[in-house]
């Protein structure tokens, strides 16, 4: 089954490669008997279907994910192994599109307002009196 990350891009199912294992978690004495734990694969570096420029975006932004050029998602959330399957596979997607995705426009930094500053020291003297009243009187 092929995973469509975003209409421009598809990871052809021959790319992903799955492993699976026994689940810590719900399940009961069905989970000592059943892999439902999902391990799923994606490399990275020697994929076919991603341009030069994607494959750099993707190394650099989620290098510190990929061990050795490879992409590892996992998913035990479910109880059985097909929804597992299922959601590893939404996890990729997700992950990819948001290493893909085009940087956020940079930050203007600006100032506070006139009336900002105001409220903000108006607050500031509020709270000191409160805790002056809190005080024990002076000793005469």
């Amino acid at each position: 089954m092929d995973l469509e990350v975003s209409p421009a891009l598809t990871i052809p199912a021959s790319e992903l490669g799955w492993r699976f294992s026994r689940s810590s978690g719900p399940g009961g004495q069905h989970v000592n008997t059943s892999d439902s734990r999902v391990e799923l694969f994606w490399n990275v570096a020697e994929s076919a279907v991603l341009a030069d420029e994607q494959r750099m975006l993707l190394l650099t932004r989620l290098g510190r994910r990929l061990i050795g050029g490879v992409f590892t998602v996992t998913a035990s959330e479910r109880r059985s192994q097909l929804r597992n399957r299922e959601l590893a596979l939404a996890k990729l997607a997700d992950l990819v599109a948001a290493g893909l995705a085009p940087d956020a426009p940079p930050r203007r930094p600006t100032k506070p307002t006139r009336g900002s500053g105001r409220r903000h020291l108006a607050a500031k003297q509020q709270r000191s009196a409160t805790k002056r009243q809190r005080r024990r009187p002076p000793a005469e």
